[in-house]
Formats: C-alpha cells, structure tokens, sequence
C-alpha cells in the first residue's frame, strides 16, 4: 500500500486555518462556503476567500474541497445552488462534499467534471453501497465512522473509489446522517449543519425506571475524541487513501498543530522507516485538544466504554503551534536600462512570466544604487512566493521611482499566480434545465381517504394488529414475518419485508432464501432504511420492490426523481419538513408518517453494555435529561432477527423521543399534500396501545372522527427545521 497515492486532509472553518493546514503540510483542505454547509456555525468563508483560497491551494500543488454536505429544501436546489457553485467550479474547484442525493444528481448534470465525495452523512456502510456511488459518478466515499478495518478493506477491494475516512478529532455517538436529536429538541437540524450538540448534555440512565445511574454531570453519550498515531498504518494499509482530520469550528492553531503531527508521521511510513509514535507526539495531541482522554475510534474495536468521555469536559494546554505561510520559490531577472522599461522576468515550476513597466531614467546625479533596488524587489509581503534568486541586470547610471518597480512586481507575482491557477480554471457553463413538478410527477386526483401502512417491531403486537380492518398493508421485521406470513395473508395485505436501520456485513443466508419464498408466495416487497440493504437489493432484482423509509432522505424533488428513476415503490416524506415546505415537495409517490416515536438516534454505542453490562437481549433502558422526560433505548442485539445467525453482529442502539409523534388532528392539512398513503409506526408500544392508536387514527382519517385528546408533538410539522 506504501505505493498508493496518500492525501493528508486538513479542516478549515476560515481562510486562516486553510493557510495555516497548507503551512502544516495538508495536501488537501475540506472547507465550508456561505452556504450549504455542514458547520453552519463555523465563521466559514466568503465568496472571494474560497476562490483565492481555490487558487492558493493549486498554486501549492494542494486541492481544496467545498462541503455541500446538507440535505437541501427544493427553493435551495433550485433557486440557488447552481449560482452558488458556480464561481468556485470556475475558478477550479477540485471537489465536492455531498450528503442530499436530489444534490448529487443535480451536480452530476450541471458540473459534470466536478468531483463529488459522498459524504459521511451519507452513512455508507459497506461494498454495495459504495458500488452504488460508484455507479452514479461519484469519485470518493467518506464511509461511517463507525467502520471497522476489515470492514473499510472489503469496500476497497469491491470499488476503484477513493476512500477517505476521520483519523482525529470529534466523533459523532450517531451514525453521521441518522440524528434528529437536536433536531427535534430545538429546531437545530444536524442534517443543516446546526447541530446544536444533545449528546454532550448529562443524562442519567435506568433499566426499570427506579434505579438510575449518573448524576447532574454525567454525560451518557458523549464520546472521547479518536487520535490514531498509533494505527495510521492499518488504516493505510486497509485501504484508505485520505486521511481526514476533523475540526472546521476549531481555531487556526489547533489546525496547523494536529496538522504538522500527522504530516510527521505519514511521511515517516511512505518513507519505510521503521514506524513508532512518540510519547511527547501524544502528549502534544491531547494538550491541543482533549475531551476525557482519546480513543483509537471504531477502527479496531466494535464499542464499549472505552470509548466513552462521559462528561463533557474540554481541556486544552497552554501551547500554540506555530502557524507559518507556505511560499513557492521563484527565480527572477530584472532589467535596467536607461530610456527603456523596467523589464521584470519571473520563473517558477516551469512557468515563465514577463513584465514591464514605466521608464528607466539617466541618472542626472546620485545613480541608484543594486542594494536599493533589492530591497525593494524583495519585499514580497503576503503574497504566495519568495525569491529563490534575484539577478539585477543594471546598464549604466540609472534612476527608477519606487513606485515603478513596486507596479513592476506586482503586475509579474500577478500573472505568475494566473499562470500556475489559470489551467485548473474552467471555462462557464450554463444551468441545465431540469423538469418541472409536473411533468415529472403523475398526479392524482385527491380522495377522502388514503391507503394506511402499518408498521410493528414487536410480534405480540403485529399478531393483535393483524385481526383489524382498515390497514392497506404491513412492514414487519424478519421475526414477525416469520411467524405470521401465509400466503392467505398476502393475498388480502400487502406486506413488506424490513431491513434493520444499519446494515453491516453481509445478509444472513437465511434471510434471503426465506424473502425470495415470501416474494414468490405474494410478499410485496421491503422496506428499506439505508443505501447498503437498497444497494444490495437492487443488485438481486428486488429494487422496484423496495419502499424508502424516511432515513433515505427526500427532501427535494431532484431527490424524488433520483429514486424514482431508480424505480422504487415509493418514499416516506421526511420528518423534518414543515407543511408549507411539504405543500411544494413532489409528495405522489410519498408515504407520510402520522404516528410513531420518532428515531432520534441510531448507534453502534450500547447505553446498556457501557453502563450495565451486555446480556445480548434485546432490552430497552430509558434515559432521563435534566427536564426528567425519559427516551426509550432499545438494543438491537439482533438486527437480522433472533437465531438467523450464530453469533448477532454488528448490533445497535435506537434511541426514540420520549413522547409520540402524531397527527390526530391535521387530516385537512395533510389531505392537501397530494400523497399516496399514510403509516402508523409502532415500535415499542405495547399490544392494547397500539390497538387503540390505531383505533383513533382509523376514527379520524377514515371516519371522520375527533382526535382522543392523547398527547403528542407534531414534530416539524409545524415549525420545520432551521
């Protein structure tokens, strides 16, 4: 691997950490522009910044990369984007960070030549997936951060793409792209760049609701940040080719400090010395930044408390890394002669650049003096380069205002700078047009009532759900499928298939051979949560029977379109749009979530094991805030379903609101979205409560009856998110 083209990729939450990452040694910088980005409250760049910072970097040979790494509302996309992009993939832009596919594809059609790095947002999790990507055009995946080595070396030996992963800084106690906690705490949408951090916050934890453990400062999700010094060559060797440095809101010597660490000791293993980390390096790492000490990350362990800070407490020494400009050395020729111009030849990697200017007088008494004039040759300021050598070429008694050989210079540093950016530029191009809301959805005329989709995770109350009417169709996990599917069934329910929210690792033998009976004796089709279960369904024949779950974000209807050129059954509208942002949405070929606890996280952490011990069952403990509201954790310790596998793998934590989400009493509102069907979710609801949800929802929407009075939060159906 010592062969492979290596990339040190440096944060910049301002044009001075991106000089001060280029002056560490970065050989790439990730940055945030005006807009779209996923550190909203970084001071971030201004136009002009990013583009000088655009032709900085290629000046030195460096690449720069711009975050679009949000999940984008259709005025955004459509309005705005376009022009938005635009300087920046003028002026060369080498890169493109995204999240939202309704982006990517938009990118794809009017940027063609522009790279796009699919984000960790994107929660890519293994071959398929990234195959996916691939398929689509996109250049480099940035994988969960959750992965392991062996799981990152399988994508690498399945795709010729790029792999860039976080080997220092803040981790994420979510799947990066699967977290509405501060979403639906506050209106700060993580998937907006405006995570407002719930995860840091103290939270207390109890098995059975009397005995909590955690007091008013223990932080049960906050994790430590990863430093990996130590396994830098596994992480080569695995198959990563970027290596990426996390921290846009961190200052510009926080940058340059961690920055020249990692430039050492990358550089000492491409070098093939012997590889050994030095204490004092450590040492330095954690007095910059530490948050509870620091871990290797998920690279070689799956989880467990080790990893845990649990307190938010941020230390930082009394250092400051030197920050240093990074300067191109040129080689210059100036000539003086009398009556002629001031004549100013410059040469730098190859390229040779000549200027001239004003007039060069006869000395009528004091002759200038070589001294004079390179001192004032030499004062290169804050530009990009300094001389390696300056010959000065003097033909008799001379005089030269000052003012002349400054404009001199300056005019020949100019045009030596658009000289080594001006090839990475690229010529304009003009918007594509995209098909309108109409032409590319079949509407349909707008009824009273709306086929209902009922999805259960729990057995007992699928087998109690399953004796009423009114319900179009089920989802059920592989368990309950299991035990209740008939071809009877089928035949008067559609029913779906569901994956579990993460998919790592291959699927189980037996579940594929008991999906492809259930599909042949009437089973409808899955229901599908993230791009590794679409990609490797889609890869079997089963895409067109697959039924997107909001985690498979839609928030635009260039993402719509993305899928439904895929041909997928159909999408759940997204949980973090508002009604009005939903009346313009393509919402025809869109299911909308009337009830359900909403996921608020999913984790490859166990609150369970890090505070109580692992039991492999798939119990739920309660978190409690500093308001008391307490939030259903429930283990996922077999994803696939019980006894489907040996050993359970690659298990999760689902963390839930502490109240439901519900509609009772929007049925004119959501009437007028023009979808096509409505879902209950119940998930930890026990059997008779799930009954008479259903029973007050049927009453409402089907019967034109009055809400019950239950309590719910209408999540952003109102508010929306920032």
């Amino acid at each position: 691997m010592k062969n492979m083209i290596t990339e040190l990729l440096s944060p910049a939450g301002s044009y001075e950490s991106f000089e001060a990452a280029i002056g560490a040694g970065a050989d790439a910088v990730y940055v945030g522009g005006p807009a779209f980005g996923a550190r909203a409250y970084a001071q971030n760049f201004t136009q002009e910044e990013l583009i000088t910072a655009i032709e900085t970097a290629h000046i030195h040979n460096r690449k720069l990369y711009l975050t679009v790494n949000t999940l984008l509302k259709n005025r955004e996309l459509d309005d705005q984007l376009f022009e938005y992009l635009l300087p920046y993939y003028e002026a060369g832009l080498d890169a493109v960070i995204v999240q939202d596919l309704g982006v990517f594809s938009f990118i794809r059609r009017n940027f063609p030549d522009l790279d796009i790095h699919a984000s960790t947002q994107m929660t890519v999790t293994g071959p398929e997936g990234m195959r996916f990507l691939e398929e689509k055009g996109a250049t480099r995946v940035v994988p969960a951060r959750e992965l392991s080595l062996e799981e990152i070396s399988a994508m690498h030996k399945a795709s010729p793409l790029e792999i860039e992963t976080f080997i220092h800084g803040a981790l994420c106690y979510s799947y990066s792209g699967q977290c509405l906690m501060s979403s639906i705490f506050g209106g700060r949408s993580g998937n907006r760049g405006r995570c407002a951090q719930p995860c840091r916050l103290p939270y207390s934890v109890t098995m059975d609701h009397r005995k909590y453990k955690g007091d008013k400062d223990f932080c049960a999700l906050s994790l430590k940040d990863i430093c990996t010094l130590d396994i830098l060559p596994d992480i080569l060797e695995a198959g990563v080719m970027s290596l990426k440095i996390e921290g846009r809101m961190k200052q510009p010597a926080y940058t340059a400090g961690v920055t020249a660490v990692y430039r050492k000791y990358l550089d000492m293993y491409l070098s093939g010395k012997e590889y050994h980390v030095l204490e004092e390096d450590r040492k330095y790492l954690l007095e910059l930044f530490s948050r509870g000490g620091s871990c290797k990350g998920y690279y070689d362990m799956y989880r467990g408390p080790e990893m845990m800070a649990f307190a938010n407490e941020k230390k930082s020494g009394n250092i400051q890394p030197e920050i240093r400009k990074i300067k191109e050395k040129i080689h210059g020729n100036l000539i003086l002669s009398p009556e002629s111009p001031v004549i100013l030849e410059i040469t730098c990697k190859g390229q040779t650049v000549t200027a001239m200017g004003g007039e060069v007088q006869f000395a009528k008494n004091q002759p200038m003096e070589e001294q004079r004039i390179r001192q004032q040759m030499e004062k290169l300021g804050n530009t990009d380069f300094q001389w390696e050598d300056l010959n000065i070429e003097i033909n008799g008694r001379i005089f030269v205002p000052v003012k002349v050989l400054n404009e001199v210079r300056r005019d020949a540093l100019g045009q030596m700078r658009e000289a080594l950016v001006g090839c990475q530029k690229r010529a304009q191009v003009t918007k594509q047009q995209t098909k309108s809301q109409n032409q590319t959805a079949c509407h349909k005329k707008v009824t009273d009532s709306l086929p209902v989709y009922v999805s259960c995770e729990r057995s007992d109350t699928a087998e109690i759900l399953l004796n009423e009417t009114g319900i179009t169709g089920f989802y059920f996990p592989f368990d309950t499928m299991e035990k209740y599917f008939s071809p009877e069934l089928a035949a008067s329910s559609e029913l779906y298939l569901s994956t579990p929210h993460i998919h790592r690792g291959e699927i189980p033998e037996k579940w594929l051979r008991s999906a492809q009976k259930w599909l042949e004796q009437g089973m409808k089709g899955f229901l599908v949560r993230n791009l590794e279960s679409y990609a490797v369904l889609k890869k079997m024949g089963y895409g067109g029977k697959c039924v997107l779950d909001a985690s498979m974000y839609t928030w635009n209807d260039q993402s719509v379109g993305f899928w439904r050129e895929e041909g997928v059954l159909r999408n759940t509208v997204p949980l973090e749009l508002n009604e009005g942002e939903l009346k313009h949405r393509d919402n025809t070929s869109s299911e909308l979530l009337l009830y359900g606890y909403i996921p608020l996280m999913l984790s490859a952490q166990c609150v369970r094991k890090n505070l109580f011990g692992c039991t492999g069952k798939c119990e739920t403990a309660y978190l409690k805030d500093r308001y008391n509201s307490e939030f259903p954790v429930k283990c996922s310790c077999d994803p696939w379903g019980k006894n489907i596998s040996e050993k359970a793998k690659y298990c999760y934590n689902i963390i839930y609101n502490s109240i439901p989400y519900g509609l009772p009493g929007e049925k004119d509102q959501v009437k007028k979205l023009n979808l096509h069907s409505l879902r209950l979710a119940f998930t930890i609801e026990e059997p008779e409560k799930a009954k008479a949800i259903l029973k007050e929802f049927r009453t409402v929407y089907q019967k034109n009856g009055k809400p019950s009075g239950r309590r719910y939060t209408k999540g952003h159906f109102k508010r929306g998110a920032e």
